[in-house]
């Protein structure tokens, strides 16, 4: 079959391209799981594209990995895992090694083929004298929650800051209680991300109390993945503890956005007075309508509960080229809260609530709640209702929120 080359190119290009808006759709406010699957159809397409096509579409995303991008490394993994052909294997790995972006791609390319296609290969990397190969091998397990056995146990205590971290990491993922005491040793690594990934496990494999003060620490400080470290941290806490915490993030302005947060992950009712005022500052309008939601399970824009943006307000760069500000606006896909409608809502349906409780989405937070919200959340939901369900049950692998969308509702078809 004669291959146009301007079509296997823009294969190439769109499997690319796609593959970055989905790495961006598995942490959105506006995706859920069955847009998930759909994107997952439309990046699919154009890979089957790519493999059809064969030498041209190999050479094309060869070629295009000279951009360092991870949507390029996703595309050229594929292909190459897919292959089994040792020397696209070995070019596509290098590639990997040489830049950390490009391996980002190469490790989703693992979690899209199917396990039993790249077990060799995957269990080859853990033993290989490379650190960066290790890594994407421990990675290339832990996506699929696969256990790497005594290579993670090795990994945990590298001298590879990477390697370390993602070890570390996975320990949680997988459910690894048996490294509980190693996670708990780790809390103290003078590596920022080692830290967080040392408290996030130690967390999920069931010491709380061990693993909220570091939690707390690199919330206060800003430091690597402050949101996130804030929001696992009230979870680690008592309720009145968390509460009690989250005032000292609300009487800092630099902290202000984080107490938003960790009160929509606390979940607890009393607040919901609090973040409806928050409403009526533009910078903090969208970030506490969607703790409000978390909370109570309202949908701002489905029940229009919604509002315009406020005349005047900027939240990223603009197109003046004197404008400094070149953010990108973290809150652009979560709609604008009308207070005034939001807080007639509350006045009619706070009885439904009661302090002291832990809520996710308008119910309290259980397993069965857990379960249900991953099935039908979007994405930032689903994310803490995987968290949730694995703090619950110590030893439980973490629910892969992030993995193909077939896989996800094979999984939870399941349960």
């Amino acid at each position: 079959m004669p291959v146009i080359q301007e079509i296997v190119e823009q294969h190439a290009e769109e499997a690319a391209f796609l593959w970055l808006l989905r790495d961006a759709a598995v942490r959105a406010p506006h995706y859920n799981l069955k847009d998930i699957a759909h994107l997952d159809d439309r990046v699919e397409a154009h890979i089957d594209g790519l493999r059809v096509s064969e030498e041209a579409g190999w050479e094309l995303c060869r070629e295009a990995l000279n951009h360092q991008e991870a949507g390029e490394g996703f595309a050229a993994g594929v292909l190459a895992l897919e292959s089994g052909d040792k020397a696209r294997i070995d070019f596509v790995m290098d590639a990997a090694v040489a830049t950390p972006e490009l391996a980002r791609g190469v490790v989703s390319a693992f979690g899209w083929v199917p396990f039993e296609r790249t077990a060799g290969l995957s269990s080859s990397l853990l033993a290989s004298s490379s650190a960066a190969l290790r890594r994407i091998g421990i990675a290339a397990h832990a996506i699929h929650r696969l256990d790497p056995g005594e290579a993670l146990n090795r990994a945990i205590a590298d001298e590879d800051v990477a390697l370390r971290a993602r070890a570390l990491r996975a320990a949680g993922e997988l459910g690894r209680v048996d490294l509980l005491g190693r996670t708990r040793s780790s809390l103290r690594d003078e590596d920022e991300p080692c830290r967080f990934f040392a408290a996030r496990s130690t967390a999920l494999l069931g010491d709380r109390a061990s693993a909220a003060p570091v939690l707390c620490a690199l919330s206060e400080t800003g430091g690597f993945r402050a949101s996130e470290a804030c929001a696992l941290a009230v979870r680690c806490l008592p309720v009145a503890t968390a509460q009690k915490w989250l005032e000292t993030l609300v009487r800092r302005p630099e902290t202000l956005r984080l107490a938003i947060v960790g009160a929509g992950a606390l979940g607890e009712p009393s607040v919901a007075l609090w973040l409806i005022d928050r409403m009526a500052t533009p910078e903090l309008a969208r970030i506490a309508g969607e703790a409000f939601s978390m909370i109570t399970g309202i949908d701002i824009a489905y029940q229009s509960l919604d509002g315009e943006r406020p005349d005047g307000f900027e939240p990223g760069p603009t197109e003046e080229p004197e404008d400094e500000n070149v953010a990108l606006d973290e809150d652009e896909d979560l709609p604008w809260p009308k207070s005034e409608l939001i807080a007639r809502w509350w006045k009619e349906n706070y009885s439904r609530f009661q302090g002291g409780t832990r809520y996710l989405l308008g119910e309290s937070v259980s397993p069965e709640r857990a379960m249900e919200v991953l099935r039908t959340g979007w994405q930032r939901q689903r994310i803490a209702a995987a968290i949730e369900l694995a703090m619950n049950d110590p030893g439980k692998s973490l629910f892969e929120v992030r993995a193909p969308g077939v896989v996800q509702q094979r999984l939870l078809r399941r349960t």
